[in-house]
């Protein structure tokens, strides 16, 4: 028996739209990361980009668990000595753009390669609750009920 490997021309691109109002962080990235890969296609092939578009809306009313609002940050670095500069989640996440969160919790989970930069731009987070894509419809995923840790909301149990 051969081993399948897709070609371009055999991959079929979905569109889903995720709710992150309440959902915990690490899990909505950890989800969203397989997805972007197309881990969770039977014809996944490593070296192609098998997969499909998310859009996350509501991105500002995403959870964290614990003290991480407060005591997890954000670096980056100028470049020159001195240059780090450091920002706290909560500062973010009430800030101009909160989406950078779910971003970068997202591509800090796809590995580092050629392929990266083509997964991330399928990935489209946007902070209130319009998005421009209803052209494309895409399937809303409740991620929510997947798992009851998925969410902190008390009223996503019942």
């Amino acid at each position: 028996m051969k081993t399948y490997s897709a070609k371009p021309a055999d991959i079929k691109r979905e569109w889903y739209l995720i709710d992150a109002d309440g959902l915990v962080l690490g899990r909505l990235a950890s989800f969203i990361a397989t997805r972007l890969r197309g881990k969770h296609k039977p014809y996944y092939t490593p070296h192609l980009d098998c997969g499909d578009h998310i859009v996350v809306v509501n991105a500002e009313k995403v959870a964290l668990t614990g003290n991480k609002a407060t005591q997890k940050y954000h670096y980056r670095h100028s470049g020159y000595p001195g240059g780090l500069k450091a920002r706290r989640l909560d500062k973010i996440l009430a800030g101009r753009f909160p989406e950078r969160v779910i971003i970068k919790a997202v591509e800090r989970m796809i590995a580092k390669g050629p392929l990266r930069k083509q997964i991330m731009r399928k990935l489209h987070v946007y902070k209130g609750p319009h998005h421009p894509h209803q052209g494309q419809r895409p399937v809303k995923i409740d991620f929510a009920s997947l798992n009851r840790k998925n969410s902190l909301r008390e009223d996503a149990d019942g």
